[in-house]
């Protein structure tokens, strides 16, 4: 699969390999190259990367402002989004509009039942003129991968997303190639026809940072569509508003939002509650924890401010935590919903007044966004 590829130049988040090298093994010089290290954007830069984005997204996708601004903040967050509902809604759209306000590396997997690892992933090629091996990069060497209809591949060709989800590198016979940074998937799939698909395992769903359902849009935002789509798709005048290295250092501003004792006492509170409830069968896991706190932090870098509150959590906790807990079979047939749960859950914590006052984290690093704080972000429609 052919699709373009950023260059080295591209600064890279601090700790990072570059693209494609082997990350177990120094380069052709014998040497391997030094790990850059991204600064952080001031308030009003990222505030104005940020708007730029969400407008790009909400001149396409209409009605849809906060699907769009949750799909920004998973990028920011460093995570991955599963977007799941019915056909036609817009789903993909969101994806490519994503991808294309971005000026970075993109690639598109259409997965298919008989789609191999391989084709995900890359595989060694051997060279007849070199007399050697080769290994060429698959599909998953980009900074936003779409993942079409994740669920109609089979389950050995989703666990090859498992390793590049998580640890952001792939293997291939016995060498770790390091992936394209940032690094983020963007998987669509239809709940409602299961004929030909293979549900994801638990395992692949956990590593999902969030789940979008999109939903109908309203009235007006439906007959702006009819108005506006007839003559040609409005993706195609979509332009890059952003570069990936200022996505770098958004993702750089993000990682210093403070984050209090008393919050992270609430996440973990959060967290154990729904696996202590009896409503459910499978609560949230520690890793939901981390990513809960992750895109608590670039929902509190969004709305300007440098340290998350309560409110931050709550806001992203159902998108975060839904798709990761199981509700128990009588709490399903009396009507519970993972959402409705996790609204129970919420409900039934407390927040002590003391949380709110001790999140602003007096005599902390000060962030680039405590310098001049930013307004909170308009809706673009």
């Amino acid at each position: 699969m052919d699709y373009h590829r950023t260059s080295l130049d591209d600064v890279l988040p601090g700790g990072q390999d570059f693209p494609g090298l082997p990350a177990t093994e120094p380069d052709s010089a014998g040497h391997r190259p030094a790990p850059r290290v991204q600064d952080a954007m001031d308030a009003e830069a990222f505030h104005s990367a940020s708007t730029r984005i969400l407008t790009a997204i909400n001149t396409v996708i209409d009605g849809k402002a906060d699907a769009a601004r949750l799909a920004l903040t998973v990028l920011l967050a460093q995570g991955h989004l599963l977007l799941e509902d019915v056909p036609g809604v817009g789903k993909t759209l969101l994806a490519k509009t994503l991808a294309r306000s971005i000026d970075c590396s993109v690639s598109r997997i259409q997965f298919t039942p008989d789609l191999l690892p391989s084709d995900v992933t890359g595989v060694s090629v051997f060279n007849q003129a070199t007399r050697s091996f080769e290994f060429r990069h698959g599909a998953v060497f980009a900074n936003i991968v779409i993942g079409d209809e994740i669920n109609r591949a089979s389950a050995k060709t989703q666990s090859a997303l498992l390793e590049c989800m998580e640890e952001h590198q792939v293997t291939v016979d016995g060498t770790s190639y390091r992936l394209d940074e940032p690094f983020m998937v963007v998987a669509t799939q239809n709940p409602i026809e299961m004929e030909g698909t293979y549900p994801l395992p638990e395992a692949q769903r956990d590593r999902f940072m969030a789940r979008i359902s999109m939903g109908y849009p309203d009235t007006e935002s439906e007959i702006e569509m009819l108005e506006t789509h007839q003559a040609s798709s409005p993706l195609a005048s979509v332009t890059a508003v952003v570069t990936a290295a200022e996505v770098a250092a958004m993702i750089a501003t993000v990682q210093q939002v403070y984050v209090s004792r008393s919050i992270k006492e609430y996440t973990v509170a959060l967290g154990r509650a729904t696996r202590e409830s009896g409503l459910l069968r499978l609560g949230a896991s520690p890793r939901s924890m981390l990513q809960l706190l992750r895109a608590a932090k670039a929902t509190a870098a969004l709305e300007g401010r440098d340290f998350v509150l309560p409110d931050d959590i709550v806001s992203v906790a159902e998108a975060v935590l839904a798709h990761r807990i199981i509700v128990d079979r009588k709490a399903s047939s009396a009507g519970e919903t993972p959402h409705s749960v996790i609204r129970t859950i919420i409900a039934g914590i407390p927040v002590n007044p003391e949380v709110a006052a001790s999140a602003h984290g007096d005599g902390r690093k000060a962030s680039p966004l405590a310098a001049a704080p930013a307004p909170k972000l308009p809706n673009p429609r």
